[in-house]
């Protein structure tokens, strides 16, 4: 099973970019977890969605058609969606209700320096790949508040409740994935 991570974050010290690092360094049993940026996708722009699209879009786009399911990772921005995560959705929700969004299994978790961890964002992102025809993991959140007290500055997970959390959610949303088939 082929899993694609995309961080909301274009940050160097990302907490959500580690979070999906965390699950990559996870001993994995049939589970290959890649993690895709999103950093050289331009601004969605109609005229450049065309046959030929900007090789960072078709990039992306092979990345996701070719996952069995996508794992966003996400810091909220002013109660929501970060712009360069909308931005890449956008741009791979083309052709619309035909895309390789259209009912692609996705799960999303957030981190956040805030004692609400990402809550907002969660919820804005579950409408925004509704109407992509994406399929979102109907589980109990993953948020982790106070992030930055969570991680070492190697950007490791050393919070032992914060592991096993986030290990249960990526289990659970592996299972959730091969039921889908």
């Amino acid at each position: 099973m082929k899993i694609l991570g995309i961080s909301g974050s274009l940050r160097q010290g990302s907490f959500n970019t580690a979070l999906l690092n965390t699950i990559k360094n996870m001993p994995q049993d049939r589970i290959n977890f890649e993690i895709t940026s999103i950093d050289k996708i331009p601004f969605y722009n109609e005229d450049l969605d065309g046959d030929q699209k900007p090789g960072a879009v078709q990039k992306l786009i092979a990345n996701i058609a070719s996952a069995d399911g996508i794992l966003f990772a996400t810091p909220e921005y002013n109660h929501s969606i970060p712009a360069v995560l909308k931005n890449a959705i956008d741009w791979a929700s083309r052709p619309s209700f035909q895309s390789c969004l259209q009912s692609k299994p996705c799960g999303i978790i957030s981190a956040s320096k805030s004692p609400v961890g990402g809550a907002r964002v969660q919820e804005d992102l579950k409408v925004v790949l509704a109407s992509t025809l994406s399929i979102v993991y109907p589980s109990i959140e993953y948020l982790l508040p106070s992030a930055h007290e969570m991680f070492n500055d190697s950007g490791e997970l050393t919070n032992e409740q914060a592991q096993r959390r986030l290990t249960r959610y990526f289990s659970g949303f592996t299972k959730w994935i091969e039921k889908q088939d």
